[in-house]
């Protein structure tokens, strides 16, 4: 089966799940090339297809910008890649992000109708059934079910300076229906309910969770206790890409001075502009790429605390509960999904009160093992998430 990954990096989350997908692919005996934009790593390899180039993405991106249209320029780019496309011409097409400003979706998709071509499309957000935005709850919206206008949140990504969310939904609307051989994935069955109840809702919608390298996170043993002078101290920690509120860092500052000296909160996905924002008794960690460093960070800690406001899946709640630490979590998105009730509590209400009282009681009263955190994590490996997508790819 030849099948084309299209997403808007080769790096990153959802750049990552594309290319492991597509290694696994390939190792099944299957012919697999992945379409970019051209950001970074260009090496020339046969295997990929450069979407554009940062020149074009730019254009893109400031037309839009100015304008609030979407996925309506890159015409040039996205001809010469639609062109390389027909050469190749896949059996499956397997979308992830489309967002970003680097691809034409009218010309995409009516190569992909007019083509009767399968695709698997894999939400990684909201965005695909939104005016604009790829995340509402915070703000709880819900113009999406029947056409967005007036958005409230039309200054975050992907921003700009004009509303035209109504336009926008309409196109996306009749862009991304009336696909004749579309299933829609997602990584939790609360993003799938939500599709559901967009336009999107004739299409199948299957939940594969996104997976986690259990080779890699693991309990690791390390010096970080005692390199941070935490010996005896309770280890509560938060890991985000990016630090802001949706991903609860008032939470933390507020936790910060609460809690007495017995507790030490560390964040790790930090830089130097969060680093002004948090109290001293914080200890903060840039972001590390070291998926080992990381392990042994959430093997160090004795209660991963994520108080998001907005998530899809969660994932950093399986890698802490694979590296045998339980978890603290809202009730957001797909995050209840990731623990039970020997590995972790959903807190139904955000309040710092309720947070507080969470943390202690777990804390002082160790009812959550690490063979039990293990356990629930091995229902997220990425060797199983992955080969349930090549049995949705091989089943026609």
């Amino acid at each position: 089966m030849k099948i084309l990954e299209i997403n808007t990096v080769n790096f990153g989350s959802t750049g990552h799940i594309m290319l492991q997908i597509a290694e696994l692919a390939t190792q099944k005996g299957h012919e697999v090339i992945c379409a970019f934009y051209a950001r970074r790593n260009k090496d020339k390899d046969k295997n990929c297809i450069y979407i554009g180039n940062k020149i074009s993405h730019n254009i893109h991106k400031k037309l839009f910008q100015r304008n609030g249209n979407n996925g309506c320029y890159s015409k040039l780019s996205t001809w010469n890649f639609l062109r390389k496309v027909k050469k190749f011409d896949p059996d499956l097409i397997h979308i992830h992000n489309l967002h970003n400003c680097y691809i034409n979706l009218p010309m995409l998709f009516n190569y992909i109708k007019k083509n009767n071509k399968r695709v698997v499309w894999t939400l990684h957000d909201c965005w695909s059934f939104t005016g604009q935005c790829p995340y509402f709850t915070a703000v709880g919206c819900e113009k999406w079910k029947t056409g967005c206008h007036d958005c409230e949140q039309i200054n975050r990504y992907p921003s700009s300076k004009v509303d035209n969310t109504e336009k926008m939904w309409k196109l996306k609307k009749e862009w991304f229906t009336g696909v004749s051989n579309l299933t829609v994935v997602t990584p939790s069955q609360w993003l799938a309910d939500l599709a559901k109840q967009s336009y999107l809702k004739d299409y199948p919608v299957k939940v594969i969770y996104n997976g986690i390298n259990l080779d890699v996170f693991k309990p690791t043993e390390s010096d970080f206790r005692a390199k941070h002078n935490l010996e005896g101290k309770k280890i509560l920690l938060g890991v985000a890409s990016v630090w802001e509120v949706r991903k609860g860092i008032d939470v933390f500052i507020e936790l910060s001075k609460r809690l007495d000296d017995s507790y030490k909160i560390v964040l790790v996905g930090t830089n130097d502009a969060v680093d002004k924002t948090l109290p001293d008794n914080i200890i903060s960690i840039h972001r590390t790429s070291n998926q080992k460093e990381l392990a042994e960070i959430y093997t160090a800690a004795d209660l991963f605390v994520n108080p998001t406001r907005e998530e899809v899946f969660g994932l950093v709640n399986a890698e802490a509960l694979a590296c045998g630490t339980p978890v603290l979590t809202f009730n957001t998105g797909g995050c209840p999904e990731v623990i039970d009730e020997s590995t972790g509590v959903v807190l139904k209400t955000e309040d710092t009160d309720s947070v507080e009282q969470a943390i202690v009681s777990m804390c002082e009263n160790g009812n959550y093992s690490e063979n039990a955190c293990i356990e629930r994590a091995k229902q997220f490996d990425s060797v199983l998430k992955y080969n349930e997508y090549l049995s949705l790819f091989e089943n026609k």
